[in-house]
């Protein structure tokens, strides 16, 4: 800066600075104003501060009178409106030479005052519909392009009702108190503070202020021209809005220059003075300077030197509020003033050339490509806006009429999504937004002449351009009335505001400076002196230049805001669009592009966690099931040696998708060859000698390893050998023997995919023997061709195969399940093969089965007889006779042992008094089974593939016969529990019912009664819980869906947030009390309260399950909801996000959505919500049944994640993207509860309980009796868990009890089933303790209660067990035989026990515990009936014999032949239905009978069934608990 300007600068402000220095020189006096405008008004110190409400000049005018806008079609289309009314070509020039640089300084007021551009919160969008074919947005005539337009901000507190409508908001302050230099708020200015010697924080170039490198200080929307977005680059200053363009952004960093002027101009003056003292020095002298000029200077000249009145001092009930008629409308006028382009020029005048975006050159900056320039190549340096400052004080603005440039009406920079629109039709719209009133009513309410029509309005207009005027009312349809205040003030205005706009800008900037306290010519406030006032008033905006740029005195006129003749560097000419660079045209853009395929992927991963789960689980099985196999064949690896392959070693074929088995051949000394495992079973033997010719195929590629022998009547052998040389040997090896009885062996080489398809495999041929067996049965049993195989539809040569086909001796042992050796299928086969040739035909085996299905039974026991009778004199020996019933009862698939089986031939035979019979005839035989004629009656004998096969099979319930009617003559071995002693009612199978024939609708309403009626408990609970978890669901539902307006989420994403919040809530109220049905030690204490009167406790575990997989479903569709919001959010602008996150998001104007990846990896909620996702399907996966059998350890592991899952699920909620958190408030009750239920526990867990005796049962059963803790008290029924830290782990598992309350011991009977229970009993094995040198001591927990506790509330209880599943009922025998001689107040009067078991062996405890239980039972409380489910059900005719066995060794012995008891030995599966039927007879004045069952699922659902068939009936009903295992 030269001497000359530095003079002229100095003078200018040299008077203010003396005028302040002595006053400065003492403490500072004057209130500093706010910047967020606040207390400024002494009488509503809200007014005018940021967020104060507009001030309506006239009342709103909504369609209903609230909040709704009115739009078409009762007001035209505010694009065609702007193109009728703003269309015409640019480049006239203003009629009063007003320049560009009054035009945007205009701009800089406006930003000053008022800023309600920023989107409102709830979103709401009045999109303007484009016409079809608009040649600027609609080129293609799609018909279906709108601008986006989004609804301004409102006080949330307004627009509730026609008395309280919408109103608006400023989101600046409304004084003229620098806020656009500032900031409206003290963090802005201090963030644009250097606070060092009270300047603003400038670039590298002093003259510039910082350029923005993120944050969210500065409005940043995108350049329509390139795309480019983010906040980086603009420059930071008060004004949010200032880079909207260049020119905007030049006219803020003057005043951001001057300030810094001032300040080091009061610093050179006064050192002394700290940075804070120069900064508010500085502000309020730049503050003055800025509302003197605007007032003073810029306003009557816009207004067509229409001036204010005299300051009349400070009024504090003025309203300073922004009014919606000026923001939206009046001030709006100046767009029609905004040139398409503006000049740079330098100080000698030199108009210089501009670089556009593709490089050429224009002779100005179009102004269409100059929005939200980052980078702008035209102003890089100071210089540049300095040449930017002088071109804008030498061109002319467009006139002042009702055109608009292009560049506005047509190419205003619009979101990212249509980076192009129509700012006069955004204003029009806007103007609805507001709810402004007509232009004849605010003319009216401004006291003007009334208007009575179109032409009234500006009859110089009408003149000159006739065709608008009747354009414009066309669109109105001619009613004057409907004119918008826009386009009304657009049509009067002539060379400058009408007299409309004219009175309302005057009338806002009045009040603006009459009600601010802190205006520069107020003297009450003590900001300046008079002498300084007057400095101020002197001040113009000529000044300000001249002090922060270049220009010298000479360089622009005194009067920037207008050029006239002789004033410096006249314009090159007026330019126009034809002049300049072209706008670009509008682009879409899709804010997903590029995220599809990631977050497809995402998504397909968020699917595959439970598949990686049930991989891992499935390895982890894998593993499992190795080390426990490897672990079993260590065991057995003592047991027995494998003995060496004998004969030539090969591996066996049996069929295309089996693999290859090794075996072993050789040629016995029968001439038999012989295939044996090669662990040494034989498992075929093919007689040589019964065949011509031994018909041989080989391989002829492949290495020549593959041989098939042909084997007619059975399926062929199929050997691979290691090496030819192998299968070499084995020919050599058949030869000899093959020599020596003349037959030959026929060898065919073939390829070997040929010759595997010519063998006949093993599933082939048990094909043709099941269709032989089926199409035998069809010939005696009422059987359809379809059920037994119909052959129509197969070629002859498969027919008559299957019709030539001849039976084995092994393949008919297959068909009827016995073994190949046994003496009743060699006895059989040796009477049906009448042609002895080793094989059955179909009419022999025809022959037979005749008899044994339909004879009667005279020829089913005759027949019986003559397969014993071998030499057919028609007497049996005893020693044949003998071997008969040994046949017999050896097809019991070793339900007796080889004593017991003698025992009961000797009971036979001394019940029937053969003891002096030397011989037995076949009526001695058949006299022996006169008490059994039913039996042989219905006696069939059951072939594989036939068992629902036939209309003469009877049901099992049919076919009961140990019960019987109570006036049956046949009692003797019939009834459930026959004493010597004492007479007892029978139990029988076929009650009345007569009393059960009802209607079909009564029996429903009464099963439906019944229903409500055993499951009661089950019903209200679930009602309760559901009915929470529906209820919780709706109200969130119904909250987003309806109710949370100002959200914005109706409007948005409504779909995804209702699912994913209303499941959420659901979520939150199932997963904390999910805690309490795991609460064992609480729900045990609670059994023994009322409680259990209304909650079923047995269910905890079931409503456990229920309740979790209620809630993964929910959770799954919790997280579907969010994938559909990650979508939403991702392709919505930034504006309506920050509306539904207002604590996560800032609207800066950038639009741009995040990704999908911040979404979901950089969010708090999204990354624990994939970490619960993936917990959750390790979790349930590993819950699931299959793996908690094969991995418990897995399960166990894998259930502690719930800590785990609590935790994130607290986080997931905390970060509060929606709402405030609400799972900490469901799960403090239930957690507070659980830990007080793990207190429990731990302070069990930790206590070592010596085991005082150990035994290895049979069946793998261990049975430990160990030590009873102090205190340990329990009922009969419930369970514990135990650990074993002696095998590496801390896992607990749980068993029933064995032992009784009563004993001083605690006993369990532990199957070893699994890799736990076996290394426990491997651990207790001799080997072991010998090691170990004592028993191993366990870890206890419990006692649980369960549903078996129960069993003593009931008069009548039933006690099913199956398999190890009988433990809690050994605990319940002992316990009740125990309290019956005391005379203990239980109410139970009776016990039917059900022991359900493959052999009696199986668990031989068992039979110890109920032998001592009929000891003990003097009183005949417990009735016991074993099944023997290993044996074929009874009336199979095997099973028939056996049955005679057993009623016989009973009447001679009064015990069970099988397992000792004198309880009654049944064969095959419990009929319970037909059982609990006969209860509800025996005991008719019970009117609740408790079932209680324990076994494998399928025993419980059986019982399950026969309860819910019964509990239809009006009698007894039947309340059943189970528990598997």
């Amino acid at each position: 800066m030269d001497l000359r300007k530095w003079v002229w600068s100095t003078c200018a402000v040299l008077g203010f600075v003396i005028a302040v220095s002595e006053y400065s020189r003492c403490e500072t006096t004057w209130e500093v104003p706010r910047f967020d405008g606040w207390y400024n008004s002494l009488g509503y110190p809200r007014r005018g501060a940021v967020g104060s409400h507009l001030m309506r000049l006239v009342p709103a005018h909504y369609w209903d009178g609230v909040c709704q806008p009115v739009q078409e079609p009762l007001r035209p289309n505010p694009r065609t409106l702007s193109r009728v009314l703003t269309g015409g070509p640019s480049g006239l020039p203003s009629t009063r030479n007003l320049t560009v640089l009054s035009v945007f300084f205009g701009y800089h007021v406006a930003f000053e005052i008022f800023d309600s551009r920023t989107p409102g919160c709830p979103p709401e969008f009045m999109n303007i519909p484009v016409p079809k074919g608009d040649p600027v947005f609609d080129p293609t005539a799609t018909g279906t392009v709108v601008l986006p337009f989004q609804r301004g901000p409102w006080d949330k507190e307004s627009g509730q009702s026609p008395s309280n409508p919408r109103t608006q908001v400023n989101m600046v302050t409304t004084w003229i108190d620098g806020s656009s230099i500032y900031g409206p708020s003290t963090s802005w200015s201090d963030s644009l503070r250097s606070f060092s010697g009270g300047l603003l924080t400038a670039d590298s170039e002093r003259n510039m202020p910082k350029r923005a490198q993120g944050g969210n200080l500065m409005w940043s929307a995108s350049d329509p021209s390139t795309g480019e977005h983010g906040a980086d680059g603009l420059y930071e200053l008060g004004n949010a809005w200032a880079n909207e363009n260049m020119f905007t952004a030049a006219e803020g960093i003057i005043w951001f220059r001057y300030h810094n002027y001032v300040a080091s101009k009061l610093h050179m003056e006064h050192p002394e003075w700290s940075d804070e003292k120069l900064f508010q020095n500085a502000r309020k002298t730049v503050v003055g300077t800025f509302q003197n000029i605007a007032l003073y200077e810029w306003l009557p000249g816009y207004l067509r030197d229409k001036k204010l009145p005299p300051y009349p001092g400070y009024q504090k009930f003025v309203d300073p509020g922004i009014s919606p008629e000026f923001q939206a409308a009046a001030i709006r006028f100046g767009i029609t003033m905004a040139p398409p382009g503006v000049y740079m020029r330098n100080r000698t005048c030199n108009f210089r050339e501009v670089i556009n975006i593709d490089g050429s050159s224009s002779p100005a900056m179009r102004l269409c490509n100059s929005f939200w320039k980052r980078q702008s190549p035209n102003v890089k340096q100071s210089q540049d806006l300095d040449d930017l400052l002088m071109g804008m004080a030498s061109q002319i603005a467009e006139r002042e009429d009702n055109t608009v440039v292009e560049d506005l009406r047509d190419y205003m920079y619009g979101p990212l999504k249509f980076t192009r629109t129509d700012l006069v039709a955004v204003t029009i719209q806007r103007g609805r937004d507001f709810g402004l009133r007509g232009y004849t009513e605010v003319r009216k309410a401004l006291d003007l002449p009334p208007v009575e029509t179109f032409e009234d309005i500006n009859p110089e207009l009408n003149r000159t351009n006739p065709q608008l005027i009747h354009d414009v009312a066309e669109l109105y349809e001619r009613d004057i009335s409907k004119l918008e205040l826009f386009p009304g003030g657009l049509l009067e205005s002539h060379d400058g505001p009408g007299p409309v706009f004219s009175a309302i800008i005057l009338d806002q900037f009045e009040r603006i400076r009459n009600g601010d306290r802190f205006w520069f010519e107020n003297k009450q406030n003590g900001l300046f002196t008079e002498e300084e006032i007057q400095v101020i008033r002197n001040m113009t905006y000529y000044d300000v230049l001249m002090a922060v740029t270049t220009a010298e005195e000479n360089d622009i006129q005194k009067n920037v805001f207008f050029w006239k003749d002789g004033d410096p560097c006249p314009q090159p000419t007026q330019l126009n669009e034809s002049m300049l660079y072209p706008c670009t045209n509008a682009t879409k853009l899709n804010y997903f592009d590029g995220s599809q395929v990631g977050f497809g992927i995402f998504i397909v991963g968020l699917f595959l966690f439970p598949v990686v789960s049930f991989l891992v689980a499935c390895m982890v099985a894998y593993l499992r099931k190795y080390r426990y196999k490897k672990f079993q064949r260590r065991r057995k690896a003592g047991d027995r040696t494998e003995e060496s392959a004998v004969g030539i070693t090969a591996h066996e074929w049996q069929g295309h998708k089996k693999p290859l088995h090794p075996v072993s051949v050789e040629v016995d000394e029968k001439r038999r060859l012989q295939v044996f495992d090669r662990s040494g079973p034989a498992l075929r033997s093919l007689s040589l000698c019964s065949q011509n010719y031994l018909e041989v195929l080989l391989s002829s590629d492949c290495q020549r390893k593959a041989l098939l022998l042909k084997v007619p009547k059975e399926y062929d052998l199929v050997l691979f050998f290691d090496e030819e040389g192998k299968r070499a040997a084995f020919l050599k090896h058949l030869q000899p023997t093959v020599t020596d009885i003349g037959q030959e062996i026929r060898v065919r080489e073939m390829r070997e995919k040929a010759l595997l398809q010519e063998a006949l495999t093993r599933e082939q041929r048990a094909q043709i023997v099941e269709t032989f067996i089926r199409h035998a049965f069809s010939k005696v049993l009422e059987i359809q061709k379809r059920d037994a195989g119909d052959m129509n539809g197969v070629s002859r040569e498969k027919a008559r195969e299957v019709l030539q086909c001849e039976l084995t001796a092994s393949e008919f042992a297959d068909a009827l399940g016995l073994k190949p050796d046994s003496l009743f299928v060699e006895s059989m086969f040796t009477l049906a093969d009448k042609d002895g040739n080793g094989y059955l035909s179909f009419q022999e085996f025809l022959d037979v089965m005749v008899i044994f299905m339909i004879g009667s039974p005279e020829e089913k026991s005759k027949l019986m007889f003559s397969m014993n009778d071998i030499g057919g004199t028609g007497f049996l020996s005893k020693e044949e006779f003998a071997r008969m019933l040994r046949s017999f009862i050896e097809i019991s698939n070793g339900a007796l042992s080889k004593n017991q089986a003698e025992d009961g031939i000797k009971a036979m035979m001394q019940a029937a008094g053969f003891d002096n019979k030397d011989k037995i005839s076949w009526e001695d035989f058949h006299f022996l089974l006169r008490d059994h004629d039913k039996e042989l009656q219905f006696a069939q004998l059951n072939v594989k593939g036939m068992e629902k096969q036939g209309k003469k099979r009877l049901s099992r319930d049919q076919r009961v016969s140990f019960i019987c009617p109570a006036n049956s003559n046949k009692t003797e071995g019939l009834e459930l529990r026959r004493r010597k002693k004492l007479s007892i009612k029978t139990v029988y199978v076929n009650p009345k019912r007569e009393q059960y024939i009802r209607n079909p609708v009564q029996q429903k309403i009464q099963q439906f009664k019944r229903f409500i009626e055993n499951y009661r408990r089950h019903i209200v609970c679930f009602i309760i819980v559901y009915g929470i978890t529906a209820g919780v669901t709706l109200e969130r539902c119904y909250y987003y869906g309806l109710q949370a307006d100002s959200t914005g989420i109706p409007g948005t994403s409504v779909v995804g947030i209702i699912v994913s919040r209303g499941s959420a809530a659901a979520i939150s109220f199932l997963f904390p009390y999910m805690l309490l049905t795991v609460c064992r030690n609480l729900i045990t204490l609670c059994r023994e309260t009322f409680l259990n009167r209304y909650i079923p406790f047995d269910a905890a575990i079931d409503f456990h399950r229920l309740m979790a997989m209620t809630a993964i479903i929910l959770s799954v569709v919790h997280s579907l909801g969010h994938v559909v919001n990650v979508y939403i959010f991702s392709v919505s602008d930034l504006n309506i996000l920050s509306c539904l996150f207002p604590n996560v998001l800032s609207n800066n104007g950038s639009e741009l959505p995040l990704k999908w990846s911040w979404w979901c990896f950089q969010t708090v909620p999204g990354i624990t919500g994939v970490l619960l996702l993936f917990t959750f399907s390790f979790m349930y996966v590993f819950a699931s049944h299959y793996f908690r059998r094969i991995s418990f350890r897995g399960f166990w592991i894998t259930h502690y994640l719930y800590i785990v899952v609590y935790i994130l699920t607290v986080i997931h909620g905390s970060f509060a993207l929606l709402q405030e958190p609400r799972f900490h408030i469901y799960l403090i009750p239930p957690g507070l509860l659980f830990l007080l239920d793990k207190l429990i526990s731990l302070s069990r867990k930790k206590v070592e309980i010596p085991v005082v005796r150990a035994e290895l049962l049979p069946s793998g059963v261990t049975h430990l009796e160990f030590k009873r803790p102090q205190g340990f008290v329990y009922r009969s029924g419930q369970w514990v868990r135990i650990a074993c830290l002696m095998l590496g782990t801390d896992e607990y598992h749980p068993f029933t009890l064995t032992s009784a309350p009563h004993e001083d011991t605690l006993s369990l009977h532990i199957r070893a089933v699994g890799p736990w229970t076996s290394q426990l009993r491997e651990l207790y094995t001799e080997e072991s303790l010998l090691e170990l040198g004592a028993y191993p001591k366990l870890y206890l927990d419990g006692p649980f209660g369960e549903g078996h506790q129960e069993w003593i509330d009931f008069e009548v209880s039933v006690l099913v067990g199956g398999g190890i599943g009988v433990t809690p009922f050994a605990s319940i025998l002992k316990d009740l035989v125990f309290k019956s001689p005391i005379k203990s107040k239980i109410q139970c009067k009776k016990v039917y026990f059900i022991w359900v078991t493959r052999t009696q062996r199986q668990f031989e405890w068992v039979s110890d515990i109920i032998r001592e239980v009929e000891e003990m039972d003097t009183q005949e409380l417990v009735s016991v009936h074993t099944y023997i489910t290993q044996v074929a059900e009874k009336f199979d005719l095997r099973t028939t014999m056996l049955y005679v066995c057993e009623r016989h060794f009973q009447k001679v012995w009064n015990r069970s032949l099988f397992t000792g008891l004198r309880s009654v030995t049944h064969f095959g599966r419990p009929p319970f239905g037909a059982f609990f039927s006969s209860l509800q007879e025996v005991h008719p004045e019970v009117g609740k009978i408790g079932v209680f069952s324990c076994g494998p699922p399928g025993l419980t659902k059986n019982v399950e069934k026969a309860c819910q068939q019964m509990n239809r009936r009006d009698q007894a009903y039947f309340m059943h608990h189970y528990e598997n295992f």
